[in-house]
C-alpha cells in the first residue's frame, strides 16, 4: 500500500501540512537556536548552510511536513515521513527529522504530532521506525514516552570526522493501538 507522504493532519492544537519553499525562513528562525540541536548528532544544524541543506533535502523528499500551531497560525516545527520499505516485519516507514521550537517543549505537542503521524502511517505500514542519535536523550525520552521501543539495531555514520551512532526505535501498529497514544 502507498502512503501519502505529505498529508494534511489536524490535532487539537496543531495543523500539519506539506512543507513548502515558503516555510524556509520561519523554520530557520527556529532551527537557528543552537539549543534545538545541542544533543543532536548534526549539532551545527543551526548554521545557515547546514540548515539549508537539511531543508532542501526535506523539500525534495516528498515527505516533509510543517507544524503549525492553530492558536496563532505560527510555524513551530518540522517532521518528515521516509519511504515505505518492505522487510521481514512487513511494511516499515520511518518518521523523523523532527524539531520543535523550544517554547513548545514539555507541552505535549510532540505527543500530539506523533499520534497523528503514526495514525496516518499505520494506514500503510505495519511498523514505524525512528532513528535517533545515541546521545540525544531528549529525543530518546520523547520516543519512549510515545511507546517506541529501542531495537537491537543501530547505524554508524560519520559527521565532521567523528563517529555518529543512530539507535533504531520502533513501534508496531498493535503497540500504537494499545499504547500511550491510543
Amino acid at each position: 500500500m502507498t502512503l501519502d507522504g505529505q498529508p494534511v493532519l489536524e490535532t487539537e492544537r496543531l495543523h500539519l501540512r506539506p512543507l513548502t519553499g515558503e516555510d524556509r525562513e520561519a523554520l530557520y528562525a527556529i532551527a537557528s537556536d543552537p539549543a534545538v540541536w545541542e544533543q543532536h548528532p548534526i549539532h551545527d544544524r543551526w548554521r545557515r548552510e547546514v540548515f539549508d541543506a537539511f531543508f532542501d533535502e526535506s523539500l525534495g523528499s516528498g515527505g516533509g511536513l510543517t507544524v503549525v500551531r492553530k492558536s496563532d497560525s505560527a510555524i513551530v516545527g518540522h517532521s518528515r515521513y521516509g519511504e515505505v520499505e518492505l522487510d521481514e516485519e512487513g511494511d516499515v516507514i520511518e518518521i523523523g527529522w523532527t524539531f520543535l521550537a523550544p517554547m513548545c517543549w514539555g507541552k505535549g505537542l510532540n505527543h500530539e504530532m506523533k499520534s497523528a503521524m503514526l495514525g496516518h502511517a499505520f494506514a500503510a505500514a505495519d511498523v514505524v521506525e525512528f532513528r535517533v542519535g545515541d546521545t540525544n536523550y531528549r529525543s530518546r525520552n520523547a520516543l519512549e514516552a510515545i511507546g517506541a521501543v529501542r531495537t537491537e539495531r543501530y547505524e554508524l555514520e560519520r559527521y565532521q570526522g567523528k563517529r555518529v551512532v543512530h539507535l533504531v526505535y520502533a513501534i508496531t501498529r498493535e503497540a500504537f493501538e494499545n499504547g500511550p497514544l491510543a
